[in-house]
């Protein structure tokens, strides 16, 4: 049977989260997101279009994390669900069996543009909850990776350091160290020693 009033509808519409209703939903708050966003930032050097899933114990401690490339202009968490849950399971295993959930998973998006919440952003979301959800995690933060630097989204916590470039500000090593000439060169190419007259007298009186 047909439902003629659903006709038209968008069937993806609900598979996003808006950023009030992300704020509502209670999200437990990093304890040190500064830390924790500086860790995982040196762990996966993300680069824009990168994804990071991680998960936190009990104690809040990053104990697993993975990073992907996904489709990254989507407004529907569907097609992310299933990114983040195939990783998810290959770095930790599932807490389906507990009675409530004791660790978080937490994504973190490098991306272009505004460091404020887009369509995007709600469908990463979207992906997230559910994904959590399905491995026996709690839905941690979302932080967003923008050329302004990092900001956990619906909460109040933002930096400069580390964003979007910044998997590419370590040095460049242009030139490459190698040992003293004198080490290098095999014994046959190295210069003789001087032989001065009382040595030539020395070598032909002993022969």
């Amino acid at each position: 049977m047909i439902n003629r009033n659903d006709h038209g509808r968008d069937p993806s519409a609900g598979r996003t989260i808006a950023l009030q209703a992300w704020v509502e939903s209670g999200v437990p708050m990093l304890r040190a997101p500064r830390q924790f966003v500086r860790e995982l930032h040196q762990r996966h050097l993300p680069q824009p279009g990168t994804t990071v899933v991680a998960v936190l114990d009990a104690a809040h401690q990053l104990t697993a994390s993975a990073s992907f490339s996904a489709r990254q202009h989507v407004t529907d968490g569907w097609h992310h669900r299933n990114t983040i849950l195939s990783h998810l399971r290959q770095v930790i295993p599932h807490d389906l069996r507990l009675a409530a959930p004791v660790r978080t998973a937490v994504l973190m998006r490098c991306r272009e543009g505004i460091p404020e919440w887009t369509e995007q952003d709600g469908a990463w979301m979207w992906a997230l909850r559910d994904a959590a959800a399905l491995h026996g995690l709690r839905c941690g933060s979302y932080v967003a990776l923008t050329p302004a630097g990092w900001h956990v989204i619906g909460h109040d916590w933002r930096g400069r350091s580390p964003h979007s470039g910044s998997w590419a500000d370590g040095p460049v090593h242009t030139v490459t160290e190698l040992p003293p000439r004198s080490a290098r060169e095999p014994e046959r190419t190295r210069p003789s020693a001087a032989v001065t007259p009382l040595d030539a007298i020395r070598r032909a009186a002993a022969r």
